[in-house]
């Protein structure tokens, strides 16, 4: 399970095994994400942060990948076992729940599913939120001690030309048109514009599976690995559901992403067109 609906996540809520977790979170707006939460959640429902609880604080760009076993002290002490299922939620598509669903599942927790349509849909159904802080007492989570399916930034130069690049971001940031937080403005050379809006319907929810599979069957027709990438590693996470939903093969993860490429000086692509890598364009 990747997704889970409203009418299912509402017939589970008395489930002593179902974990609910609120991780909204809002670009160069620290803090809102908790303070949203406390004003009203998913009954239930606990937070936790992208940028500290599922961010390491020092590493490539700017949401780069805790320690694995960090990151399962902190889902261990907020009350996340290994028998739980873990429901993630936000009120943007899915975009920042996606990365908690990544790492679990990446980490070996298959229990873990993405609230289709969001805090919205639950709204949107008529049910009510609530503020109360839920505490659970601290539970044991068996989770692996190694991200796999990654990439770094060196080795993603040395691959430039061999592997499809997908980069989730706005196509007016992908473009190079406007950039609000990272140094430079554009894209990685060589990679394709693939915004999260292109997964979800009017309505923010996900496109069934069928019409995900004919999004993405064309680039993974090639045979490329494909790496998914965005701002910081974390709206990245939506295409790779996006592709898991179509049942297409797993992307690798480029967890830096554009913050870390252009945080470093790395040659950058302007434009609508994937551009060249550097040694061709030179």
């Amino acid at each position: 399970m990747a997704l889970i609906s409203v009418d299912d996540l509402a017939a589970r809520m008395s489930a002593p095994d179902l974990r609910v977790v609120d991780v909204r979170w809002y670009l160069k707006r620290p803090g809102d994400g908790r303070r949203a939460y406390r004003e009203g959640h998913i009954p239930g429902a606990f937070f936790l942060d992208l940028d500290t609880d599922l961010s390491a604080a020092e590493g490539p760009g700017r949401h780069p990948l805790p320690d694995p076993r960090t990151f399962r002290g902190r889902l261990e002490a907020a009350g996340i076992g290994s028998e739980h299922l873990v429901v993630a939620y936000d009120d943007a598509g899915g975009t920042t729940a996606a990365r908690l669903w990544w790492m679990l599942d990446n980490l070996g927790h298959e229990r873990v599913a993405v609230l289709d349509g969001g805090i919205h849909a639950w709204t949107a159904a008529g049910h009510e939120l609530e503020t109360d802080e839920p505490r659970h007492p601290p539970a044991q989570l068996a989770l692996l001690d190694a991200w796999s399916r990654v990439i770094d930034r060196p080795d993603l130069t040395q691959r430039l030309g061999q592997l499809t690049i997908l980069d989730a971001r706005a196509p007016e940031r992908y473009r190079g048109e406007v950039e609000p937080i990272d140094p430079a403005a554009g894209h990685i050379p060589t990679a394709l514009n693939f915004p999260t809006g292109g997964n979800l319907d009017e309505r923010g929810r996900f496109l069934p599976p069928a019409r995900l599979r004919d999004r993405f069957q064309p680039i993974v027709a090639g045979g490329e690995p494909v790496v998914t990438s965005c701002g910081s590693g974390t709206t990245a996470c939506h295409n790779a559901l996006a592709m898991r939903l179509a049942g297409l093969p797993d992307p690798i993860l480029y967890a830096g992403s554009f913050s870390d490429w252009s945080r470093a000086g790395m040659p950058v692509a302007t434009g609508p067109e994937p551009g060249q890598p550097p040694s061709e364009a030179a």
